[in-house]
């Protein structure tokens, strides 16, 4: 894993009797774990290439389908717009298959990491993209383009500068009283592009997105201050745009300039 991962979870980890072997370089973990693997005598499981085909995403047990359960009752059941971040790729695309195959209007929308590939394979798709620096919300962005992300089950999408899905992090925590982890925050303004496109066009409905990360984890990274300022992160301005945004159900401009938008966006 890459040795930026929080404290937290490598000691999760290894709780469970688990070793974590940490890398600097995020384009060497394909490698080193199938070299692991192979001197181990273990199985390389390569999530990243398996992921999407690992759920059925036609049955009743996949979280697409969850989602439009647990809406029934609400006063808009069916989504305008579903957004989750892409980490392997297999939930956007999960998500995407799903209303494809039950032919629901909804859309989808994938929200990507500053230093990530996957928005720029989006527009592009070109298959050869790489980074050489690794994605600094953890769990979420991708250094190449992995086979589990499928553009073609996505109908937009938005890029987050890293800053502002801290923030957004912070502000969403204060509002819920429980903490999220930052790849929730860069959900929460993927949502928050969304639903801008929706009320610029006079469209009335609802979008769902996920809290995908506990921030129970990040008590030594994201919610320290002093980890914050040595990473660059500081985002005590960008919070409070995004609580203004929040507040007033219309994008704040310091926020509205700062992502990147594709696709139906």
């Amino acid at each position: 894993m890459p040795a930026s991962t929080s404290s937290e979870k490598i000691t999760a980890i290894e709780f469970q009797g688990g070793r974590c072997h940490l890398i600097d370089d995020p384009m060497s973990i394909y490698s080193e774990s199938q070299r692991l693997a192979d001197e181990l005598d273990g199985h390389y499981m390569d999530q990243f290439t398996y992921a999407e085909r690992a759920t059925d995403w036609r049955s009743n047990n996949n979280i697409a389908e969850s989602i439009f359960e647990q809406m029934r009752l609400e006063k808009h059941p069916v989504p305008s717009w579903l957004v989750s971040s892409a980490g392997t790729g297999g939930t956007v695309a999960t998500l995407g298959r799903y209303v494809h195959y039950r032919a629901r209007p909804t859309r989808v929308c994938a929200a990507d990491a500053e230093f990530s590939v996957f928005f720029e394979h989006y527009r592009s798709r070109d298959p050869q993209l790489r980074l050489y620096e690794g994605s600094r919300i953890e769990g979420i962005g991708r250094p190449r383009v992995e086979a589990s992300f499928l553009p073609e089950v996505i109908d937009a999408m938005v890029k987050v500068p890293d800053v502002w899905s801290v923030a957004a992090m912070h502000e969403l925590s204060a509002r819920l009283g429980r903490g999220v982890g930052p790849s929730t925050g860069t959900n929460l303004l993927a949502a928050l592009a969304c639903m801008e496109q929706m009320r610029a066009s006079g469209e009335s409905g609802s979008v769902v997105t996920l809290l995908c990360d506990s921030g129970q984890r990040y008590a030594k990274t994201y919610y320290n201050e002093d980890w914050l300022q040595r990473a660059g992160l500081n985002c005590a301005g960008e919070r409070l745009a995004v609580a203004a945004s929040l507040d007033a159900g219309e994008i704040a401009t310091p926020l509205a300039v700062s992502w990147q938008t594709a696709g139906e966006l």
